[in-house]
């Protein structure tokens, strides 16, 4: 009789590692991927207590209304990024006796929690928009610091957001993903704001172009509606990873790859789901059964392998079945 057999643990050919721990294979990993996470998770808190400080600093100081609703835009981006902080540095712990896959869906429930704050965010904006355009009653103070301040929000978000989507790209991180879409969507509410104190400058000196103070508020609404329409699509995804969805295609390409491999007779049972970062795959395959045990064993450390080359770094269980 053949047992089943459980992924070992070897290196794929890109050196790969796969951790091992008290109950069992834990999460296969780049090396040093927990700590460039957590450094670009602690990067983006670290900018956002620095904002948030300036601006509560400089508001206070000038006593502008504007730059205190600023601080308190930050106040949030700080919650935001307080909360990818927490979940990177959680979902990198190994598995437990009461998580047996690992934390890795602390991310995904990060990322959502984010993208709920984001609409949120949007929904405020529009809101506010609208008013001004249908009251014409929104004074907007305009001196040095309000473009210093914008200025400076501008800077230190383009970076920790190129920061936060370079490290979520490179190790799929749905939680840094989600952040770096806020900070990126900070970017664009920064200069829909500036644009507005130009325009509303420019309104103030030329009585002709008075119209342009409401500048601010139609361009607003068009970056709401993109920041929605990206925040439904990183919704939907980490929506889906929650609820164990199959990646589109994955299956299918599993099959191909192993039913192709000497000595498979017939591959199913394919089952396919992400948590957080980490893509968990198992399957059955009907192989020889007078083979013996070491060699049903190597034969699927080379379905893993072919499996590997597809997933690099899933967590891989092959089942054999005799015929």
């Amino acid at each position: 009789m053949i047992c089943p057999s459980q992924s070992t643990g070897t290196l794929s050919a890109t050196g790969n590692q796969l951790e091992h721990g008290r109950f069992g294979l834990v999460t296969p990993k780049h090396p040093g991927e927990d700590r460039e996470k957590q450094s670009a998770a602690l990067g983006s808190l670290l900018a956002a207590v620095a904002l948030t400080t300036f601006k509560i600093i400089v508001g206070v100081a000038t006593g502008s209304l504007g730059i205190l609703a600023e601080a308190a835009h930050s106040g949030l981006d700080l919650v935001a990024a307080a909360l990818t902080f927490v979940a990177v540095r959680i979902s990198g712990r190994p598995a437990d006796s009461g998580h047996l896959y690992g934390h890795g869906k602390v991310e995904n429930l990060s990322a959502l929690a984010e993208t709920l704050l984001l609409l949120g965010t949007c929904a405020w904006i529009i809101r506010e928009a609208v008013h001004r355009l249908t009251t014409h009653r929104v004074e907007i103070e305009v001196t040095f610091w309000s473009f210093a301040v914008m200025a400076t929000s501008i800077a230190i978000d383009v970076s920790r957001s190129r920061v936060l989507a370079r490290t979520a790209k490179k190790y799929n991180s749905q939680a840094l993903e989600a952040d770096a879409l806020h900070f990126e969507t900070d970017v664009w509410s920064s200069a829909v704001v500036v644009l507005g104190l130009a325009c509303v400058t420019l309104g103030d000196r030329i009585p002709s172009l008075v119209w342009l103070r409401q500048a601010d508020a139609v361009a607003a609404l068009g970056v709401s509606a993109l920041v929605i329409w990206v925040s439904w699509r990183l919704g939907r995804r980490t929506v889906d990873a929650l609820l164990d969805s199959a990646p589109a295609g994955m299956e299918e390409r599993i099959l191909d790859a192993v039913s192709s491999v000497p000595g498979v007779r017939n591959c199913h049972n394919i089952r396919v789901r992400y948590s957080g970062p980490v893509l968990f795959i198992d399957l059955h395959v009907l192989v020889d059964g007078r083979q013996s045990l070491f060699e049903a064993h190597a034969l699927t450390e080379t379905i893993e392998g072919v499996i590997q080359e597809i997933v690099p770094q899933a967590d891989i269980t092959v089942h054999p079945e005799p015929y």
